[in-house]
C-alpha cells in the first residue's frame, strides 16, 4: 500500500478501518519530503515534531470515538500565510522570517477539530504577491511535471506539493487567482470559495476584500471533504457569512444534466494558446454529452479585468502593509540609528520587490483621488457583468489561465506579462464568486491544462457536482508527473 498515492479520503478510510495507523500515513509523508522536496522545493518549514505528537493524539482520538470525520487522520500542508501556534508563519518573507504567531487562524482549528495532522507550511510568493511562486524569499519552488517551469502562484508550494505526493491535500489562499492557476499549472484541482464562505480570520492579508482560503487536492471528492471542514460563520471574521451549510453528497453526486452553461467569448480571443483553448472547447463538449446545455456569449468587461484587479488590489496591499515598520514585530534592520532609519530601511530590505511594486502601484491609487473614481466604480461594473450572465445560466466555463506553465524567470523579467496572466481569475475574487480549478487536458510539452467552473455565490456544491461530473468520464485527474 502506496499512502502518497491515495486520495485524503482513501487515507481516512483506512486510518478509521485500521489498515494503517495516523503515525503510518505521518511517516509515508514525511519519508516523500526527505526524498524529493529538495528538487522541488514545496515546503517553508516542515512541523515534524508536532505533527508526530499530534498523530498520536488523533490515533488516540478515533480509538475513543472523539474523531470520526471524512478527514480524520489526514497529514495536511497549509500555505505559509495561514497563521499557526508556535509555528513560523512566514508569508515567504524575510520580514517575518522569525514570526511565530501566538494563536490559530479559525481554519487551523477546524483542520484540529477534524482530526487532521498539519505537516508544514509551504512555499509562496512573498505575501502572495505573484503568479510564479519566483517571488520568495526562501527560494523558488519547482514544478513537478517539468522542473524548469514554474508551478503558478501565489500557492505555487501547496499545488506542487499536492501533484508531487508530498502532501495528500493542502490550502491555499486566492486573491487573483492564486489557488486555481497553480493548480491549473501543475494538474491537480483547487476550490475558490465565495467571498465570506471561509473565515480570514489568521490569514495574513494582502488584498482584504478578495482574499479567501480554499482547498487543493488530487480530487473533486477530496476538495469538497476538505472544504465542508473550513467553510462557515466565524465570529472572529466581520465577513464571513450565515448561508446553508454546504451539500457535501450534492457536491460529489456528478450531475450536470440539464443545466445551462456559459462560456464568456472573451475568454477564447486573442491570447490565450491553441492547447488551452482546444481543452476548454473539447470539456464544453465533454458537458454537452452529459447533458447539459453549453453556449457562448459575449462579456466585453474582461477587458477591463486587469486594470481594475490591480487597482483594487493594490490599494489595500499598501494599506495592509504599512504595518510591517520594524517596531511591533517581523524583521527590524540592524542597519538603523534612527527610527525613520528603522522604518525605511527594515522595508527597503524585509520587502522583496514584487511587493514594493504593489506598494508603490497602490500608494500611486490612493493618493491620486482616483479611489473613488476608479476603486467603488470597479468593483460594481464586474459584479454586475456576471450578475447579468447568472440571469441566463446555471455556471460559467472557461480557462483558468492563458497558458501552460512558463518557464522558471520568464514572466518574472516581464511584470506585466505576468499580470496580463491572470486574465480569467481576477474577476471572480472582484466579483466575490466562487470558482473551482479542475484539469482538463495537456498541451504538446505534456503540461498540464486547467478549466475554471464559476458559480453563484454560495453555490460551491453546484459547482462541485459539475466538476465531478466532467472528472466521472475522464482520466486527467488521475495523471501523475514522473518524480524521477
Amino acid at each position: 500500500m502506496n499512502i502518497c498515492e491515495m486520495t485524503a479520503l482513501e487515507i481516512s478510510n483506512a486510518v478509521k478501518n485500521k489498515e494503517i495507523s495516523v503515525k503510518d500515513a505521518v511517516d509515508a509523508f514525511f519519508a516523500a519530503i526527505d526524498e524529493y522536496d529538495g528538487k522541488y522545493h514545496c515546503y517553508n518549514t516542515l512541523c515534524k515534531k508536532e505533527a508526530y505528537e499530534r498523530a498520536e493524539e488523533v490515533q488516540k482520538g478515533i480509538d475513543s470515538g472523539k474523531y470520526n470525520g471524512r478527514l480524520t487522520g489526514v497529514p495536511i500542508g497549509i500555505k505559509d500565510n495561514i497563521c499557526t501556534k508556535d509555528i513560523l508563519t512566514t508569508c515567504s518573507s524575510k520580514i517575518l522570517e522569525n514570526f511565530i504567531p501566538t494563536y490559530n487562524a479559525t481554519v487551523v482549528n477546524r483542520l484540529n477539530d477534524e482530526g487532521m495532522v498539519i505537516i508544514g507550511k509551504l512555499n509562496m510568493d512573498e505575501f502572495a504577491m505573484g503568479s510564479t511562486t519566483e517571488t520568495s524569499a526562501t527560494g523558488v519552488t519547482h514544478n513537478p511535471w517539468d522542473t524548469d517551469k514554474v508551478p503558478g502562484g501565489s500557492s505555487g508550494g501547496a499545488a506542487a506539493a499536492v501533484a508531487a505526493r508530498l502532501s495528500p491535500v493542502a490550502l491555499g489562499s486566492d486573491t487573483g487567482g492564486s489557488i486555481r492557476q497553480p493548480c491549473s499549472f501543475c494538474g491537480v484541482s483547487g476550490l475558490k470559495p465565495t467571498y465570506g464562505a471561509v473565515s480570514r480570520y489568521g490569514l495574513v492579508a494582502y488584498a482584504s476584500s478578495l482574499d479567501q482560503i480554499g482547498p487543493m487536492g488530487k480530487t473533486v471528492d477530496d476538495c469538497a471533504a476538505l472544504f465542508s471542514v473550513i467553510q462557515g460563520k466565524d465570529e472572529k471574521d466581520g465577513t464571513s457569512m450565515v448561508y446553508p451549510k454546504f451539500d457535501f453528497d450534492k457536491a460529489v453526486k456528478g450531475d450536470v444534466g440539464g443545466k445551462k452553461i456559459g462560456i464568456p467569448e472573451d475568454y477564447l480571443g486573442e491570447g490565450i494558446s491553441p492547447d488551452v483553448k482546444d481543452a476548454v472547447l473539447a470539456a464544453a463538449d465533454i458537458f454537452r454529452a452529459n447533458g447539459a446545455s453549453v453556449e457562448t456569449f459575449k462579456m466585453p468587461i474582461v477587458k477591463y479585468a486587469i486594470p481594475a484587479y490591480y487597482i483594487i488590489a493594490c490599494a489595500e496591499a499598501c494599506s495592509n502593509l504599512s504595518r510591517y515598520d520594524g517596531i511591533k514585530y517581523g524583521y527590524s534592520s540592524p542597519n538603523a540609528d534612527t527610527l525613520m532609519e528603522t522604518y525605511v530601511k527594515t522595508r527597503s530590505e524585509g520587502f522583496g520587490m514584487e511587493v514594493k511594486r504593489r506598494i508603490m502601484l497602490g500608494n500611486f491609487v490612493l493618493s491620486s483621488g482616483y479611489y473613488d473614481a476608479y476603486y467603488n466604480k470597479a468593483k460594481k461594473l464586474i459584479q454586475n457583468a456576471f450578475y447579468d450572465a447568472f440571469k441566463k445560466y446555471d455556471m460559467l466555463l472557461g480557462p483558468v489561465a492563458p497558458t501552460t506553465a512558463l518557464k522558471i524567470g520568464e514572466s518574472l523579467s516581464d511584470p506585466l506579462k505576468m499580470y496580463l496572466g491572470d486574465i480569467y481569475t481576477v474577476m471572480i475574487n472582484i466579483a466575490g464568486m466562487p470558482s473551482m480549478s479542475v484539469p482538463c487536458g495537456f498541451d504538446k510539452d505534456n503540461m498540464p491544462i486547467g478549466m475554471q467552473i464559476i458559480g453563484k455565490p454560495f453555490e460551491e456544491a453546484e459547482i462541485m457536482s459539475a466538476a465531478k461530473a466532467f472528472e466521472n468520464v475522464t482520466d486527467f485527474h488521475n495523471k501523475l508527473p514522473d518524480l524521477g
